[in-house]
């Protein structure tokens, strides 16, 4: 049985490997179908094989690796099908969210999702994208935070995720931030009047300027999909 000092040094490890693959993995340093070995990892890392394995394993409980029995394992494609299931449940959320925020706005509520937006809109000004999309977390964030559905954010989040990975394929991605902006500012003012179908319909096309660029996507790199 492992004692307590080897028990934190394997997480320590497990979190290390965990955490750097998982960036190249987000970030595409790491492309869909790549071959992953463990032992060429635990090399890279100095660390033994056991820790890669946990860290491999942690992967693909997110989807993002595919660990084949006496196989390599790969850094794992998109699936249109996956999307698709975890656009519905960030929709389905989102939506609840939004309709309970609309029964308990006030305008102590707004005034600090107005910050936010202001915030935004200088992201906006000075181009710095980075800046935008942290801000534009935060503003979902927020929405659940003071709409009273704090946990619900953890679940819109990792709903998200399973997007976000594909996004970086699209070369428009920097020239968004102001029409997310434009949703923004509308789903702020539908919430500030209390109404709950125009809030959500706000929403709705909100999500949905992901679908071109989606398509596209998929047309230009079918190899990198199941």
């Amino acid at each position: 049985m492992l004692n307590l000092a080897e028990n934190l040094q394997r997480r320590t490890a497990t979190d290390m490997v965990f955490d750097h693959l998982h960036e190249e993995i987000a970030s595409l340093k790491l492309l869909p179908g790549a071959k992953l070995s463990e032992t060429e990892i635990a090399q890279r890392f100095g660390v033994s094989r056991q820790p890669v394995r946990d860290a491999f394993s942690r992967l693909e409980n997110l989807d993002l690796l595919l660990i084949r029995p006496q196989r390599a394992t790969v850094v794992r494609r998109f699936s249109m099908q996956r999307i698709a299931d975890a656009r519905f449940v960030r929709l389905a959320v989102e939506l609840e969210v939004i309709r309970q925020a609309c029964s308990l706005w006030d305008n102590e509520r707004a005034r600090i999702l107005d910050q936010n937006l202001q915030q935004q809109h200088q992201a906006v000004i000075d181009g710095q994208t980075d800046r935008f999309h942290i801000l534009d977390y935060e503003f979902h964030k927020l929405i659940c935070e003071l709409g009273g559905c704090a946990p619900a954010f953890n679940t819109i989040q990792e709903s998200k995720k399973k997007v976000t990975r594909l996004c970086v394929l699209s070369l428009d991605r920097k020239n968004e931030s102001a029409g997310l902006l434009e949703d923004h500012r509308k789903l702020a003012e539908a919430i500030k009047k209390g109404d709950p179908e125009e809030a959500t319909a706000v929403a709705r096309q909100h999500l949905a300027r992901l679908d071109d660029v989606i398509a596209d996507i998929h047309a230009k790199h079918s190899e990198y999909f199941e």
